[in-house]
């Protein structure tokens, strides 16, 4: 349930773009708070409760260092949306709220060798074709769903089920360790039968794009981006699977005592060493599977999409840069300690020479895809060095300043697609052009002022800037 009530807890400047709850705020915590923001935006993040929500995660047993948040943090489920928080493997917990409904909602961008011109007069036919190859909306599903034995396997082989290129620029190329399907519910799987290849609601997009601005040459050229170079996202996760997932572990994790009192029962977790945590996470695995599984199924249906508008060579010629997931919980190794790091609503982002970043970028870090909003502009980054002291991790996103409530309540559907129009943005969505409003500019943060806390704070550099041409909206 969303809190609106402005947040005066006591908050300490360390520098331009860091702030600290004192661990010392409350009793019970066991590590301060740190915020990644500017002053200004500081003023925003100050009007919902999410800075007590970073309080509240300080308070889990086993977390090492600081619970973090990201400059897009928003209120959340237990954990703030932007929210980062890592635990040792011994006396560490697994929090579903820590991870967030849509396990493994996530972002890829794919590069082209078409130019802004070539798309901008058929981009009416491109969006039309895109929403048959690509069925999206609330409950959008495919006609011809898996077989039992087919999830089974999408799940625990990930990305490389529908196809095995491109893996290799995929976060963990693509699949989890460890994910087992018997601890998935009924519901779960059948929700995800008929589901792999589709959008979904609310945030989720697909957004044919254009290559605006280049902060950095050699990153980009290791990328392959160029200025005026069109450019394709696609944000989505793992759909009803992975919310019943959450739902389904949320349940069962209330009633394991972690030995704590918790200030807040979203917060439900289970000790790493439990048969409870063990469970969440193969369960999560599965469903993170399934995330990276329907991204890259989509990705082989853009293509489809491009040789139906265009020709069959500029279909072949759209290249994956990157894949990566803001909502998942991995067991990673920092320095010399392995530990489990959440991510609700951040991105991985780790620097240059970091064994898990893909060979082809690894002398300049891993690509980090930060979108904005439908009608401004969105982010190419890499990890920077830095990273190291958010457990390689930086935002996700823009992050909202209205609730989809208070966006239907004081903005205009007719008057956004008119505005965009105007911008040269095609918007399309097979649900009521009021659903729209929940997506619009004003509903959330600059994505500029984010990513410029997140450079100046050391944690990433900037690559590219895109804007939007086209965006399919769930």
């Amino acid at each position: 349930m969303e809190n609106t009530h402005a947040w005066f807890g006591p908050l300490t400047r360390i520098d331009e773009y860091r702030w600290e709850i004192p661990q010392g705020y409350r009793p019970g915590m066991h590590v301060p708070g740190k915020v990644f923001a500017s002053e200004k935006m500081m003023e925003s993040i100050k009007m919902d409760q999410s800075l007590e929500q970073v309080a509240n995660v300080a308070h889990l047993p086993g977390i090492v260092g600081a619970s973090m948040a990201m400059p897009d943090i928003h209120w959340g489920y237990g954990f703030p949306i932007g929210g980062v928080a890592a635990f040792d493997m011994d006396h560490g917990v697994i929090s579903p709220g820590g991870v967030g409904y849509d396990i493994n909602c996530g972002i890829r961008l794919y590069r082209s060798s078409m130019e802004r011109g070539d798309v901008v007069a058929r981009m009416e036919e491109l969006l039309g074709v895109l929403m048959e190859v690509v069925p999206s909306g609330l409950g959008s599903s495919v006609k011809s769903g898996l077989s039992a034995r087919e999830l089974r396997d999408v799940i625990t082989m990930g990305a490389s089920w529908v196809d095995t290129a491109e893996t290799d620029v995929i976060e963990s190329r693509g699949c989890m360790a460890g994910a087992n399907p018997d601890k998935l519910s009924e519901r779960a799987l059948k929700r995800g039968q008929n589901q792999l290849g589709t959008l979904g609601s609310g945030n989720h997009f697909l957004e044919v794009g254009a290559v605006e601005e280049i902060f950095d040459a050699e990153a980009a050229k290791v990328m392959g981006l160029e200025i005026g170079q069109v450019t394709i996202m696609v944000h989505t996760g793992s759909r009803g699977l992975g919310y019943q997932t959450c739902d389904d572990y949320v349940g069962k994790l209330r009633k394991v005592d972690c030995g704590i009192k918790l200030p807040d029962r979203e917060l439900c977790c289970a000790p790493l060493t439990s048969n409870e945590g063990h469970d969440y996470m193969a369960a999560m695995a599965c469903a993170a599977n399934f995330g990276f599984a329907n991204r890259h199924r989509i990705g082989a249906n853009l293509k489809v999409a491009l040789q139906k508008v265009f020709n069959r060579k500029e279909a072949d010629n759209v290249r994956l840069i990157y894949d990566v997931s803001h909502n998942i919980a991995k067991i990673e190794i920092h320095g010399t300690e392995t530990l489990c790091v959440h991510r609700k609503g951040a991105t991985r982002a780790f620097p240059p020479g970091h064994r898990e970043v893909p060979r082809q970028y690894r002398e300049i870090g891993q690509p980090v895809l930060i979108p904005g909003d439908m009608g401004r502009y969105s982010y190419v980054a890499m990890g920077a060095q830095g990273s190291s002291e958010t457990f390689g991790s930086i935002c996700h996103g823009a992050g909202r300043v209205l609730s989809r409530g208070a966006a239907k309540r004081t903005l205009n559907a007719e008057a956004l697609v008119k505005g965009m129009k105007s911008r040269g943005i095609l918007v399309r969505t097979p649900s009521s052009l009021k659903s729209l409003v929940e997506e619009a500019s004003e509903a959330y943060k600059d994505v500029a002022e984010v990513v410029s806390v997140v450079e100046g704070a050391g944690l990433a550099r900037m690559v590219a800037k895109l804007v939007p041409l086209g965006v399919v909206k769930g």
